[in-house]
């Protein structure tokens, strides 16, 4: 093999020198494809190779959007029609206008709580990006939640407070409990010598309003940032299962498998929204987080998500039945389909690039790809014309992942365990920090850095870890530069 790699910048084939050791690794490494006839109606993922691991700067396909300041989540898929651009505003309205407690004049809009985790969806999905967990200094209501099950019943909801313990509530109702966070800190050495502090939390929920919890197990989720869903949403899912490998049959030590969701036939859907892949399409989860993180009731929700023991809860007005009907949970999932990705900020200078073509090399012989796959494609069934048959670059395979001990949860949900979480879409990381004005990763926002969450990789990623570790301190800034420029 020469010491040449070719790599894809914005759509220009660059040669590169690899040093020895790491042209041994990306050999090593390298992923052939198979030829495979599909129908018509599905398309094979491409599994990255290095010629393959960048790519034309347009993440989202042609639905990308040339975006890089604080609304860089907010803009909607390019050419849609003159309806569907309707139903974005609306849809906009519903996501960001804060609901209310019943009765009210705001007609279509209360019905909030009894108990709520938030009064919004932007609340948790602030300008469309990520939330933050309940720290002392943030406070409630800016993007978290907390499921909680009792030990002894692994992934039930709690029988007095249900299946999240929410820490708001309505004039008139004692909010279930107030969470909270004290940090635990942490160092990992790397292979020169440096070392990095990692930070946790030792989570714990104080003023009980119910009565003790017992033995529990918890789980804090942090809201994620919400662009590209309608690509992901149309992801074929023979294509999902094909990138499925849940016995490690090539023996590379990853095995993310699908995450079967029930359904109320009997049969089974794949997953592919939230951090454990629990809801299959939009609107499913849409009506999740109306229900479960707002309390608002709506067409696959009818009960309000408070229990029986919770006498104040029981007492409050509701919204109607359901409190938001069909129409406004297919406007919020239409916003959610058509919000576009942001352009990878590629730069001009040459340094600059030389340095990203060099961490799209790192992430390719650590393996990151493997789990973060750089490109799928969009079968021709979305009900937006400009989502259909879309080549795209997520950087994931919406499939589940044992990530070690240190990451669990313990608490189970569907059929995912504890330890497995769904890989995270990269598109759009390095601009969190823009949008929202922090840089806080992972499901419950441990990691202040993307360095940060990446050492917090264990279990199907523990490779990829250590090799991180064991990276010269100039490719550790390579790879950064390139994740920071998705």
């Amino acid at each position: 093999m020469s010491s040449a790699s070719l790599v894809c910048i914005a759509g220009v084939l660059v040669t590169q020198t690899l040093t020895p050791q790491h042209e041994e690794v990306v050999a090593k490494k390298e992923v052939v494809a198979k030829k495979e006839v599909v129908s018509k109606k599905e398309v094979v993922a491409k599994k990255a190779a290095p010629a393959q691991a960048m790519h034309a700067p347009n993440l989202g396909g042609q639905t990308s959007v040339a975006a890089d300041g604080g609304h860089a989540f907010s803009l909607p898929v390019p050419g849609l029609s003159r309806e569907d651009r309707r139903a974005f505003s609306v849809g906009n309205s519903f996501f960001r206008d804060n609901w209310v407690a019943a009765p009210a004049s705001a007609e279509g809009r209360d019905g909030l709580g009894p108990h709520f985790s938030a009064n919004s969806c932007s609340a948790c999905h602030q300008e469309d990006g990520r939330g933050l967990p309940p720290l002392a200094e943030v406070g409630v209501g800016r993007g978290s939640v907390l499921f909680v099950s009792p030990t002894s019943a692994d992934g039930a909801p709690h029988p007095v407070y249900g299946a999240q313990l929410q820490d708001q509530a309505i004039e008139g109702v004692r909010p279930e409990g107030r969470i909270e966070l004290q940090s635990q800190r942490s160092f990992v050495a790397f292979i020169d010598g440096s070392r990095a502090e990692l930070e946790r939390w030792d989570l714990r929920v104080q003023d009980a309003a119910y009565g003790p919890l017992g033995e529990v197990r918890m789980s804090l989720r942090v809201g994620p940032q919400v662009i590209g869903l309608g690509l992901l949403e149309h992801v074929p899912d023979a294509v999902i299962r094909e990138l499925a490998d849940p016995s490690d049959r090539d023996g590379d030590g990853i095995s993310g498998r699908v995450h079967e969701v029930g359904r109320a036939d009997g049969r089974t859907s794949v997953g592919r929204f939230g951090w454990k892949a629990s809801q299959p399409t939009l609107d499913a989860q849409v009506m999740a987080a109306l229900h479960g993180d707002m309390g608002l009731t709506n067409p696959t929700h009818r009960a309000e998500n408070h229990t029986s023991s919770q006498s104040d809860a029981v007492q409050a007005a509701s919204g109607g039945d359901p409190e938001v009907d069909a129409h406004k949970v297919a406007r919020l999932a239409h916003y959610c389909r058509v919000l576009a990705v942001p352009m990878q900020r590629v730069p001009t200078n040459s340094d600059d690039l030389a340095r990203i073509q060099r961490g799209v090399q790192i992430f390719q012989a650590i393996d990151c790809a493997k789990c973060h796959v750089t490109t799928l494609k969009t079968d021709g069934s979305s009900p937006i014309e400009q989502l259909r048959n879309v080549e795209f670059h997520p950087f994931t395979d919406l499939l589940l992942h044992d990530m070690g001990e240190d990451l669990a949860d313990d608490r189970r949900d569907g059929d995912a365990t504890g330890r497995e979480w769904r890989t995270p879409p990269l598109w759009g990381i390095g601009l969190i920090e823009t949008v929202n004005g922090h840089t806080r990763l992972l499901h419950d926002g441990r990691a202040r850095s993307i360095e940060e969450a990446i050492l917090w990789h264990g279990g199907e990623g523990q490779r990829s870890r250590d090799a991180y570790l064991a990276l010269p301190k100039a490719d550790r800034d390579a790879l950064l530069a390139y994740l920071k420029s998705l």
